[in-house]
């Protein structure tokens, strides 16, 4: 499947954008609260930087490999990437000092390998806490009652510094259903600030995908997560 060129991605972040700023009006919120996260798994370097110039806040990558490749061949452009997929304990440091903000923190293990690596490089790594608002088993992250526990976990490591949640709700065509589970993690999201601890600031609500991205935003959200709607569908075939 052939990469979308320049013209046909910037018409897709034309739109994408006229509508996160249709539904942050519609809720009464500033459309500039809310960032837009290129979701550029499977991409070539030579997209992501064509991408690069269009207005995106910041590139989202699933998997460490991906990552690390786009770094080294300067594919972001000088814009900020976060780490969005699952990450294993085991490749913590090629990720710590490349993504800004590590958005899939699901355990107190990941928890504690983390803050022992951000020690040794001698930084302070942002990250969100994980939500797995469906209880799905397919996905990851922890429970909305198992949150309070990786909260007070991640608030006692000097190295880390909670900067708000991350979400995937389940696909569903129920917009009413929908909105409830994205109100749910917003809920969260206000209760978990609520909390006083000094190396927590619930800033960011990364929520919403090509499907769902203006329900998460009339329902609070701060980041949407955008990849198929930008650079069409996806391509998991062999690699030439």
């Amino acid at each position: 499947m052939p990469e979308r060129n320049l013209e046909q991605m910037a018409q897709a972040v034309a739109e994408i954008r006229r509508k996160m700023d249709d539904a942050a009006r519609e809720a009464g919120r500033d459309p500039a609260g809310v960032q837009l996260c290129a979701a550029c798994k499977t991409h070539t370097p030579a997209t992501i930087a064509l991408s690069a110039q269009l207005p995106i806040d910041l590139f989202g990558e699933n998997h460490v490999q991906e990552l690390c490749a786009n770094w080294d061949a300067g594919a972001y452009c000088g814009k900020p990437v976060h780490f969005i997929g699952h990450l294993q304990t085991n490749k913590i440091k090629k990720v710590l000092g490349k993504a800004s903000l590590i958005q899939s923190v699901d355990s107190p293990r990941l928890l504690v390998a983390l803050e022992k690596e951000a020690s040794r490089m001698e930084i302070v790594q942002d990250i969100l806490l994980e939500v797995n608002i469906g209880g799905e088993a397919s996905k990851t992250g922890v429970s909305p009652e198992e949150l309070w526990a990786l909260l007070d976990t991640a608030a006692a490591q000097p190295h880390l510094r909670v900067k708000g949640l991350m979400a995937i709700p389940p696909v569903n065509d129920d917009d009413r259903e929908n909105r409830a589970l994205l109100g749910q993690v917003y809920k969260l999201f206000v209760q978990a600030g609520e909390r006083g601890y000094e190396n927590v600031r619930m800033e960011t609500l990364s929520m919403g995908m090509s499907g769902d991205f203006e329900n998460a935003i009339r329902e609070g959200a701060t980041l949407v997560r955008i990849g198929t709607a930008i650079y069409g569908a996806r391509d998991y075939g062999p690699k030439a």
